[in-house]
C-alpha cells in the first residue's frame, strides 16, 4: 500500500483515502489530478475491496479514458474490470442493452453531423444544406442542455418559430429510422431511467462507485445523468477545476461544478493546490488575474518547484513588431542559453492571429509547427480565396478553377466542368488555355440554373477586374458592402468585394457556426494582409507573389524540434518550457462582447494560457493592430491591468493612462519583485531590450494631441487619434473616425477644427 501512496502529497493522499460523503476534488493546473483519480481507482479495488464491476468512471476523450485504465491497471491488474468510458460511450454501451424499451434495436447506428444534416435536408426539401447544418447545431446544443421540442426554453437556442417544429419531425424520423445522434447518447439514457423505475433501481445497486474526471466541462445533460445514478448510498467523486472551465461554447456548464456542494449534500471539498509545472511568478500572474472571478469557489496554487524568472510584459507598436520580437526572443534564447525551439510556444486567441508569425518565422527559417489547426495557407478557406484570385488574374489556371467553379454550388456537374476544360485545351491559338472564354463560349449549351450560376461567376470576376487600376483607385463602382468581412486599405476592398459576391464567404461562415472554425476570422486576416498593398495590378500581383513565397518556404520537411503555434484553447492539457502569449488588447482578448459570465471565462481562458508556461512567460500588447482592413489604436488587455506591476518586468513604452492592479503581498521571493523600476536603457528592461524597435510617438512635441485621444469633427463624427509623425511643419496626425473616414491633418492648422475630447482622466 505505502508503495503506491508514498508519491502522493497530503492532499493528494487525502483525496485518495476520502470515503463517503460526494467528494469534490479541485484540481488545480498541474497539481496531479490524474495520478490522483487512477490511484483511487487502484487503492478502492486493493485496499477497501471494492468490486471493480461496480466502479464508474467517465471521463471526455478516448485517450484520458485509456489513459485512466492502463495506469489503475499498473497498480491493481484487477482495475481493468472496472467500467472506465467517455460520457457517450456508457451512454451508447447502456441503449445496446436498453434501448428497447423505448422501441430501439440494439443494432442501431449513431448518426454523425453529416448524417443529421442529410436527414434535416430531407425534411426541409426547399433550404439549403447549409442552413440543414445550422438547425443540425442547434439541435445539438438543444440535446445538450436537455430541451425538449415542448420546452419553453428552447427559444434560448433558437428563437425562430419553425424551429421548434422541425426539431420535433427530426425526433419524430430518427426514431422511425431506428437510429440516434451523439446527444441522444446521453439524453435517451436519462429518459430511460427516469421512465423505467426498476431499470434505475438496477443501475443504481451496481455503480456503487461513480467517478467523473474535468468535471467542469460537464454539460447540462451529463449532470442529468450523473443525477439519476446517484442515490444516497453512492460513493461519488468528482475531478475538475472550476478556473479552468473553457468550453461554455461546446455546451460546458461551470455551474455544474460550481453548485457541486449544493446539490449532493455533505459534500466534502479538497483542494489540490500544489503545482508541479509553473515557478511562483508565473502563478502568481495566473492568480492575479482569475481572482477577479465572482463564479468560483477559489484556491491558491503553490509552486512547488519554487522561484524563477519574473514573467515579462511587453509594450510593442504593432503586430509586425509583435512577430518581429517573438522571434527575436526565440533565437536570441538559443544563441545564450541553448535549448529547444520546441521549449518555446507562441499563444493567441483566434487561429487568424498565426498569419503574422507564420511570415516572421517563415522568413527567418525557424521551424514552427501549428497545432489544431493547418498553416495558414493551407487551409480551406484560405485556398479558396487565393483560387479566385488566381483565376481571376490567370484564366488559364486549372487547378484554381476546378477548385471553386462550382463552390458553391452553381449547377455544374462534372461533364460540364471537364467539357470547359477540354474546350479551352483545343480553342485557337489566341485563346487557348483561356477557361473563362471557354465558359463564355459553353453558356448556349447549359440548362437555365447552371447558365445562371456561371453567367454571375463570370460577372463577378470581371467585376472584380475592374475594380483595380494602374492609379489603385479601387471600388468606384463596387460594393463592398458586407455583415461578415470588413473591407479596409489597399486590396482589402477587393479582397471581401470578391469573397462576398462569389459565395464563398457565405460558404464559410455557415461553417463557422456550426463548428466554431473561426473560417471567416481567416478570411478577414487574409482581407488585412492585403490592406499593405496598392490596389493595382501591380500590387495585386506583389501581394501574390508574396503569398507564393512564403507558401514555398512553408512546404519544406517538418522539423520535430520546432516552435509551437496555438490557440489558448487548444493548450489545454499541454506545457512548455517557455510561453508568450501574445495579443492581449482589448477587443481581441478579451473580446469586445464578452461580458459577465462570458468574461469571466475569456478570464479562466487567459489563466489557462498563463499555466503552460513552466519557466518563462511573456505577455505582449500592442497599440496598433490591422483589424478589418485598417490599423486601429487598441487599447491594453482588462487582464494586463489585473496584474499588479511587482509581479511582472515590463519591456516598451507604457501606454499613458495604462493602470496596474494594486500592489500585492509577495508569494515569491523579494528580491525578484519591483518590475516597475526601469532601466536606464531607454525606459526598457531585459536582455532583449537592444532588440525592440522604438515605439511611435505617443504625444505631438506641441503636446496637443496623443494616441488614443478621442476627438470630434462637424463632417466625420467621432473618433481617434491612431498615429502621430513629425513633419517639416511639425506633427502629422492621423485620426480614425466612427463612420470609417481616415483623415491626416497637420496639428498647427486644423488643431481648432478637431474637437478634443480628453478621456480617462488624461
Amino acid at each position: 500500500m505505502e508503495n503506491y501512496l508514498s508519491v502522493l502529497n497530503p492532499e493528494q493522499r487525502q483525496a485518495v483515502l476520502h470515503w463517503g460523503k460526494p467528494l469534490l476534488i479541485l484540481a488545480g493546473a498541474g497539481s496531479g489530478k490524474t495520478r490522483v483519480i487512477t490511484t483511487k481507482i487502484a487503492y478502492l479495488v486493493r485496499e477497501r475491496g471494492v468490486d471493480p464491476r461496480s466502479i464508474l468512471a467517465v471521463t471526455f476523450t478516448n485517450k484520458a479514458a485509456r489513459e485512466m485504465a492502463e495506469r489503475a491497471q499498473l497498480i491493481d491488474s484487477r482495475a481493468a474490470e472496472a467500467m472506465i468510458r467517455t460520457f457517450h460511450s456508457f451512454g451508447a454501451w447502456f441503449l445496446r442493452r436498453n434501448g428497447a424499451l423505448i422501441g430501439l434495436d440494439s443494432n442501431f447506428v449513431i448518426y454523425d453531423d453529416d448524417d443529421t444534416v442529410t436527414l434535416l435536408s430531407s425534411i426541409m426539401p426547399n433550404t439549403t444544406r447549409a442552413e440543414a447544418a445550422k438547425v443540425a447545431h442547434h439541435i445539438a446544443r438543444a440535446k445538450d442542455y436537455f430541451l425538449t421540442p415542448d420546452d419553453p426554453e428552447l427559444a434560448l437556442i433558437d428563437h425562430r418559430p419553425q424551429f421548434r417544429n422541425i426539431y420535433k419531425l427530426y425526433e419524430e424520423r430518427l426514431k422511425a429510422i431506428g437510429n440516434v445522434d451523439f446527444g441522444d447518447l446521453i439524453k435517451k439514457p436519462v429518459e430511460i431511467l427516469r421512465a423505467f423505475p426498476e431499470v434505475r433501481q438496477r443501475f443504481q445497486d451496481r455503480f456503487q462507485v461513480i467517478l467523473v474526471d474535468e468535471y467542469q466541462d460537464s454539460n447540462v445533460a451529463q449532470f442529468e445523468l450523473l443525477k439519476e445514478l446517484y442515490t444516497s448510498q453512492t460513493y461519488l467523486c468528482v475531478v475538475g477545476d472550476d478556473d479552468q472551465s473553457i468550453y461554455r461554447f461546446r455546451g460546458a456548464e461551470v455551474r455544474n461544478i460550481l453548485e457541486f456542494p449544493d446539490r449532493f449534500s455533505e459534500t466534502d471539498i479538497i483542494r489540490l493546490e500544489r503545482n508541479y509545472r509553473s515557478t511562483a511568478p508565473i502563478l502568481a500572474v495566473a492568480g492575479a488575474v482569475v481572482d477577479n472571478n465572482q463564479g468560483r469557489l477559489g484556491k491558491t496554487l503553490q509552486a512547488e518547484r519554487g522561484n524563477g524568472k519574473l514573467p515579462t510584459l511587453v509594450f510593442l507598436p504593432d503586430q509586425e513588431t509583435e512577430a518581429s520580437f517573438c522571434a527575436e526572443l526565440i533565437e536570441k534564447s538559443l544563441r545564450s542559453r541553448g535549448g529547444t525551439y520546441s521549449d518555446w510556444a507562441i499563444l493567441y486567441r483566434t487561429n487568424a492571429q498565426s498569419l503574422t508569425f507564420e511570415t516572421e518565422l517563415l522568413r527567418r527559417h525557424i521551424p514552427y509547427k501549428v497545432v489544431g489547426s493547418l498553416k495558414f495557407y493551407e487551409r480551406e478557406e484560405i485556398k479558396d480565396a487565393l483560387a479566385l484570385l488566381s483565376i481571376m488574374v490567370n484564366p488559364r489556371d486549372e487547378i484554381a478553377f476546378k477548385r471553386v467553379i462550382n463552390k458553391p454550388a452553381r449547377g455544374l456537374g462534372q461533364v460540364t466542368i471537364d467539357k470547359i476544360i477540354e474546350a479551352a485545351s483545343h480553342a485557337e491559338p489566341a485563346s487557348r488555355g483561356n477557361l473563362l472564354e471557354s465558359c463564355r463560349n459553353i453558356l448556349p449549351e447549359l440548362s437555365k440554373k447552371a447558365r445562371n450560376g456561371l453567367e454571375g461567376f463570370l460577372r463577378i470576376l470581371a467585376q472584380s477586374r475592374s475594380m483595380i487600376t494602374t492609379e489603385g483607385d479601387v471600388c468606384k463602382n463596387s460594393s463592398v458592402a458586407s455583415d461578415r468581412l470588413t473591407a479596409g486599405d489597399g486590396l482589402s476592398a477587393l479582397i471581401v468585394y470578391i469573397l462576398e459576391a462569389s459565395g464563398i464567404a457565405e460558404y464559410h461562415a455557415t461553417e463557422d457556426e456550426i463548428a466554431g472554425t473561426q473560417r471567416l476570422s481567416n478570411l478577414q486576416e487574409l482581407a488585412n494582409a492585403a490592406s499593405l498593398y496598392p490596389a493595382t495590378e501591380e500590387g495585386l500581383a506583389e501581394f501574390l507573389e508574396h503569398i507564393e513565397l512564403d507558401r514555398s518556404l512553408e512546404s519544406g520537411e517538418e522539423s520535430n524540434d520546432s516552435v509551437t503555434l496555438i490557440t489558448v484553447h487548444n493548450t489545454k492539457g499541454l506545457e512548455f518550457r517557455k510561453v508568450i502569449i501574445t495579443g492581449l488588447e482589448q477587443g481581441i482578448f478579451p473580446r469586445d462582447d464578452k461580458q459577465d459570465e462570458d468574461l469571466e471565462e475569456e478570464r479562466r481562458l487567459f489563466y489557462v494560457g498563463v499555466t503552460r508556461a513552466k519557466d518563462e512567460l511573456y505577455l505582449t500588447t500592442c497599440a496598433l493592430r490591422r483589424m478589418y482592413g485598417r490599423a486601429s489604436y487598441n487599447q491594453p488587455s482588462l487582464f494586463l491591468s489585473e496584474i499588479p506591476l511587482d509581479y511582472i518586468k515590463i519591456l516598451g513604452q507604457i501606454p499613458r493612462g495604462f493602470k496596474s492592479g494594486p500592489k500585492s503581498a509577495s508569494i515569491c521571493d523579494p528580491s525578484l519583485h519591483g518590475a516597475g523600476q526601469r532601466d536606464a536603457e531607454d525606459g526598457r528592461l531585459g536582455p532583449y531590450a537592444r532588440q525592440l524597435p522604438r515605439a511611435p510617438r505617443t504625444v505631438s512635441s506641441d503636446g496637443l494631441w496623443r494616441i488614443g485621444a478621442s476627438l470630434f469633427h462637424d463632417d466625420y463624427g467621432y473618433g481617434q487619434v491612431v498615429r502621430i509623425s513629425e513633419g517639416p511643419e511639425g506633427p502629422l496626425i492621423e485620426a480614425q473616425f466612427e463612420t470609417g473616414k481616415q483623415v491626416r491633418f497637420l496639428s498647427k492648422y486644423q488643431s481648432e477644427r478637431f474637437m478634443r475630447i480628453e478621456r480617462d482622466g488624461y
